[in-house]
């Protein structure tokens, strides 16, 4: 294993977000083989104060019931991809914070999001995904259309009380973008688009309504949601948790960038060795025979000829030139779509980003990992998914996403097969997820202390809650 020393960068000045002093990811950028988009090189960070959090914030029922009442009603929340629910009849079961929801293809390919439970006595209607053109609860058969519209029901002459026009299922605000569908359980607020802003402008270059979910794992984290989706957040408990990882990632060299209340990014750089590592003696073909060994977005996960990019390193090429050169060879045979434009940044990088509050897509051209965490029964739980989307390759039809395997409470991440090398980096995660949660129980300050740089996404998101929680946001208290 690769020497390393976790304290790179020590001497940086504090406040304001010092900087690791090993070459920054806008210095990378311009050496790219490709020019890249502004989109990747314009920094877009804001010191947000060095104030500790709460612990309770984590542990506490009253806090978790606050986020149910006054911060989850009012978010877009990520509910589906367009190839869960491909024809008319189609729908798939959501449920998040408490409730439960019917997304449905209707005839004219626009969808509703509408509550999943019977008005008569409170049963859920579905409690699997599948095709219907009719909601029939199976305790005393309710029934209602695609639409949500009231159907009918047995014994209508017990209920002359309730008229039809009152009857119909209560339905959520719907919003669609990038093949990825929202909704929003109380109508009003910004728009979709202004709410995910940038991220529709910049996606564009990605097209994510080209690609279709080809691998989605969830398992349950014995871990309150926040703290499962921070650990994802920031790139620098690499040194420490993913140790394997080092030889090809800039985790210090990562860039933290956030936009307005909704939107951030971490941009890590691969292909290039972490400063944490001992340069001595390593060749720009060892990183990237140890990138081809453990980087779990390696073609070799998703390409059907078990291709996995295999390169030699030219003489006085880069490592990172040599990757996205193969790359953008490999995936224009893939898709069919021409990549010569595609920056070695987006051919390899984590373009980690994410919608608050719980939507985190990757960016870039290769095969993309997506996150959601969700709150579970307690706060001290959640249930956290891991969708990996492909394009789909040019001029073929969009195929039906593959259902969520959901893993058991005693299953690792790695007893997933599909996930290849991520499922082992997931299980470092975990090694570290409960203990954080205990750890936030039984903590004598009561505080969390975050870094003013690294953590950055991890403030904003804490700002942006604390705004719905107090009535700046959602509804006013």
């Amino acid at each position: 294993m690769a020497e390393s020393d976790p304290n790179v960068g020590a001497g940086n000045p504090a406040g304001a977000g010092g900087r690791c002093e090993a070459i920054s990811w806008q210095e990378l950028l311009a050496q790219d083989s490709r020019p890249a988009p502004a989109m990747l090189t314009e920094e877009s960070y804001e010191y947000r104060g060095s104030e500790p959090l709460a612990a309770e914030r984590y542990t506490s029922e009253a806090f978790a019931k606050l986020e149910r009442e006054r911060m989850w009603p009012y978010v877009w929340q990520f509910a589906a991809r367009e190839e869960d629910i491909p024809e008319p009849g189609d729908f798939t079961v959501f449920e998040n914070a408490g409730r439960s929801w019917l997304i449905s293809r209707q005839d004219d390919g626009s969808v509703k999001a509408m509550h999943n439970v019977c008005l008569h006595r409170g049963r859920k209607l579905r409690t699997e995904d599948g095709a219907a053109d009719r909601f029939v609860c199976p305790f005393h058969g309710f029934a209602w259309n695609k639409d949500g519209s009231f159907a009918g029901m047995p014994c209508s002459w017990d209920f002359k009380h309730l008229s039809a026009d009152k009857m119909n299922l209560p339905e959520a605000e719907v919003g669609r973008w990038g093949g990825y569908i929202f909704l929003r359980e109380e109508r009003g607020g910004p728009s979709l688009e202004d709410y995910l802003a940038p991220l529709p402008e910049f996606f564009k270059r990605w097209r994510h309504e080209e690609c279709a979910t080809v691998i989605w794992v969830a398992k349950e984290v014995p871990a309150n949601w926040k703290v499962t989706a921070e650990a994802f957040m920031e790139a620098w408990h690499t040194v420490v948790t993913h140790p394997q990882l080092l030889p090809f990632t800039g985790d210090a060299n990562s860039a933290y960038w956030i936009y307005g209340d909704n939107v951030n990014v971490n941009h890590v750089p691969f292909g290039i060795m972490s400063p944490h590592v001992d340069p001595a003696g390593k060749t720009q073909q060892w990183i990237v025979d140890e990138f081809c060994k453990y980087n779990g977005r390696s073609a070799d996960n998703y390409d059907p000829s078990g291709d996995p990019f295999a390169v030699t390193v030219p003489d006085g090429m880069t490592a990172r030139a040599a990757l996205g050169a193969a790359m953008r060879a490999g995936y224009t045979a893939q898709t069919g779509y021409d990549h010569d434009h595609a920056t070695d940044a987006e051919l390899l990088d984590g373009l980690v980003y994410n919608v608050f509050p719980n939507f985190a897509p990757w960016g870039g051209f290769m095969p993309n990992i997506v996150y959601r965490w969700r709150p579970g029964q307690t706060p001290d739980t959640c249930l956290m998914e891991v969708r990996i989307l492909a394009r789909v390759k040019q001029g073929e039809p969009m195929p039906h996403g593959v259902p969520m395997k959901l893993l058991t409470p005693e299953q690792k991440w790695t007893d997933a097969p599909e996930l290849g090398v991520l499922g082992h980096v997931f299980e470092q995660d975990m090694d570290n997820l409960p203990y954080v949660q205990e750890g936030l129980h039984a903590s004598k300050t009561g505080q969390v202390n975050l870094g003013d740089y690294q953590e950055i996404r991890i403030r904003q998101f804490h700002q942006t809650l604390d705004k719905y929680l107090n009535g700046t946001l959602g509804k006013t208290a």
